[in-house]
């Protein structure tokens, strides 16, 4: 096996693991969603009329959307954080990766964004 094709089996593992550390992530981000959604019925319900002639106040619910995703957030925080900076030094492997075959005058197919080749 010669060099080029043990450096296109490691750039191809190295993106296929930054695939899974971004899918990790957007799977948080879709849960996070998730919970919000089944929240919001919850949210709505109060202050939903007029007392004593004070009509409901306009960023009310607005600020409780917030502060609600925000604690779901918090609680995620550390593993989002931890596979964030995983998903950095990825980025940043690849891109050594992808360097030192351009130096060595190896040829390294260049993808995009989520792995795909433009």
């Amino acid at each position: 096996m010669s060099n080029s094709e043990q450096r296109a089996g490691q750039f191809t593992r190295m993106e296929s693991a930054r695939r899974q550390t971004q899918h990790q992530l957007d799977l948080i981000d879709r849960q996070i969603m998730r919970r919000m959604i089944t929240i919001i019925p919850q949210l709505g319900r109060r202050h939903s009329g007029y007392r004593r002639g004070k009509a409901p106040e306009a960023g009310a619910f607005l600020e409780r959307y917030r502060a609600n995703l925000a604690a779901i957030t918090a609680e995620r925080q550390p593993e989002i954080d931890a596979l964030s900076r995983k998903l950095a030094r990825q980025d940043a492997a690849i891109a050594a990766l992808r360097a030192r075959a351009g130096s060595d005058g190896t040829v390294v197919a260049a993808t995009g964004p989520g792995g795909r080749t433009p």
